[in-house]
């Protein structure tokens, strides 16, 4: 064997290793934890606990109420970014180009974020309430839904991009056979559009219904306690002396992988004609004026609806604390809510904090994306398809779940009481440090959008100039250094860009794994000051908006990179 291809395996264990101890690992503690006899011993198998996940009427409903929120989210994105992707892809209409970029808004704020906006305009004091001069409580007597509509509106985005993704690689010569032969055009989007699309929609739909599944932030904010992954939440300080959060998670765990494999089997698969690339391009063709305003009308409603909670959040930020209350707009506007969100000694400590994790994350998921993203595409060594299926696991593994097998792993060897490495990585104990475990468990949530971002850029290079500098004697890392990696660095900046971004903002490891104010990040800092009396919601929002700025920049920034490869990166 040549030396060369030593080093590739050699640097493939190391990566599966890797990939072994950080996502793996945690998930088998999990696991392992919800089926032993003794948690604290960890020996022994039983049912018992999972079976009492089924018993318990509240985890019971919890459980139902998680998978009533992913079942509707996911519909609701379907029916909102599937017509919208397939007006996008096969015609022209007035301000088509604006409603594009628009459309990936909604993805600059986290809905538990944007869950304040909601409160300020349809709650029972709210703007809507003013301005039809009645007394409903929506959020009140319906939090689901409302859970489910703030879901929506910030995920449909992953939908559409993965739906225009699946349309344009479609050949239009069914389509057009089928119109020759007189067949309508409803009629052909059900018969022969949909079910050719149908892989692409499972692939979007799938993100959407396990981030639905465990989301953890948005129910928190609207008050909605009785879901699953809120009752995960507040199980965490229990995880050393019960087995029932550990049930929990592997239940909720085991559920999103059922209906995962269920709806791969149905939806996933592809159809006859997908696994051919499209021989020619489908024709852009124009609409009518009206037929061309009423669809640039349906995609400005859309997003004005996706912009709500945003607008919400905005005009909070410029209120005075209690400055909006039982009127339409506010009544007394302020610019101190912004100093306050980077003045504020927790909100500053928060960013300070998250620009670190977030940082050093995105550097560690650049270095691995590169590695992994070679061995993929530029070398022939068993094992990488292994190697290119756990890098995007973690999109399929819900971050809530993750974050949990984090916590799980500095209670056992060799982070347990007692061990070499206790108190290195601590989450729970009276002296915690939970930076590194944060930075990891960024990395690892994220590091998807850079290896994909690193494949695709090494599939449009080509291999010419690499070889060529390998046959005058370079080294394979000297010319990964001097030639790779200049020619991929659009791609590594777009992935670099949405890893680094994400991560500032992430919820479900921030508000697990950071348990005291001196270690919380930002959306952990966040959620603190919505439970603050005074100014608290308002220094939230300031934040808020310094947040959606960042991912703004962000997103343009990577959507100009990558153009429509940006939909691959949400994609499993």
């Amino acid at each position: 064997m040549r030396p060369n291809v030593l080093v590739q395996y050699a640097l493939m264990a190391a990566l599966l290793g890797l990939l072994g101890i950080f996502l793996l690992y945690p998930v088998w503690l999990i696991v392992r934890g919800g089926f032993a006899v003794d948690i604290v011993s960890g020996e022994g198998w039983t049912l018992r606990h999972a079976l009492l996940v089924f018993r318990d009427p509240i985890l019971r409903t919890g459980l139902i109420n998680a998978l009533g929120l992913a079942v509707f989210t996911t519909t609701l994105c379907m029916l909102i970014g599937v017509p919208l992707a397939f007006f996008s892809a096969r015609y022209t209409y007035p301000l088509k180009g604006v409603w594009n970029a628009a459309i990936l808004v909604p993805l600059i704020l986290p809905p538990f974020v944007g869950a304040i906006g909601f409160k300020a305009i349809l709650g029972r004091t709210g703007a809507l309430n003013t301005l039809l001069g009645t007394d409903w409580d929506i959020l009140g007597e319906w939090r689901f839904w409302g859970v489910v509509v703030a879901l929506a509106l910030h995920l449909y985005p992953i939908t559409y991009l993965n739906a225009t993704a699946a349309l344009a690689n479609l050949d239009p010569a069914l389509d057009e056979a089928a119109e020759t032969l007189g067949v309508g055009p409803i009629r052909r989007f059900f018969a022969i559009t949909l079910p050719l699309i149908r892989p692409g929609l499972f692939a979007g739909g799938a993100i959407v219904f396990i981030w639905s599944f465990t989301e953890l932030g948005t129910p928190l904010m609207f008050d909605y306690y009785d879901v699953t992954a809120v009752q995960i939440f507040n199980g965490v300080k229990e995880m050393s002396s019960s087995a029932q959060p550990y049930a929990l998670t592997a239940v909720m765990l085991g559920a999103a992988i059922i209906v995962y494999i269920l709806g791969k089997a149905v939806f996933g698969r592809a159809g006859f004609a997908t696994s051919m690339r499209a021989s020619r391009a489908g024709e852009i063709a124009p609409l009518s004026p009206v037929a061309g305003w009423a669809v640039a009308t349906g995609f400005g409603l859309v997003i004005l609806l996706a912009l709500l909670p945003h607008i919400g959040v905005i005009l909070m930020a410029f209120a005075t604390p209690g400055g909006w209350y039982n009127s339409i707009l506010p009544t007394e506007w302020t610019l101190n809510n912004f100093e306050q969100a980077l003045g504020h000694p927790l909100a500053f400590g928060s960013i300070t904090n998250s620009l670190k994790l977030a940082g050093a994350a995105m550097v560690l998921d650049i270095i691995l994306g590169i590695a992994i993203g070679y061995l993929v595409v530029r070398t022939k060594i068993r094992g990488r398809s292994l190697l290119d299926g756990l890098a995007m696991l973690p999109l399929a593994v819900p971050g809530l779940v993750m974050a949990f097998g984090y916590v799980a792993m500095t209670l056992r060897w060799p982070f347990g009481p007692g061990d070499p490495l206790e108190g290195k990585l601590d989450i729970v104990g009276a002296d915690p440090n939970p930076f590194p475990l944060l930075i990891i468990a960024y990395a690892v949530r994220r590091l998807p959008y850079v290896v994909r971002a690193t494949v695709a850029g090494l599939q449009q290079v080509t291999v010419d100039l690499e070889e060529a500098a390998q046959n005058l004697g370079a080294s394979v890392l000297t010319t990964i250094r001097r030639i790779s990696i200049p020619l991929i660095t659009a791609n590594l900046l777009a992935g670099g860009l949405l890893a680094f971004s994400f991560a500032m903002l992430e919820v479900s490891d921030s508000l697990i794994l950071a348990q005291q104010e001196q270690h919380y990040p930002i959306t952990k800092a966040i959620l603190s000051f919505t439970e603050r009396l005074g100014d608290g919601v308002a220094i939230a929002c300031g934040m808020g908006v310094w947040g959606m700025l960042l991912l703004t920049a962000t997103l343009v920034g990577a959507s100009i990179l990558l153009g429509k490869s940006l939909g691959a990166l949400f994609r499993v």
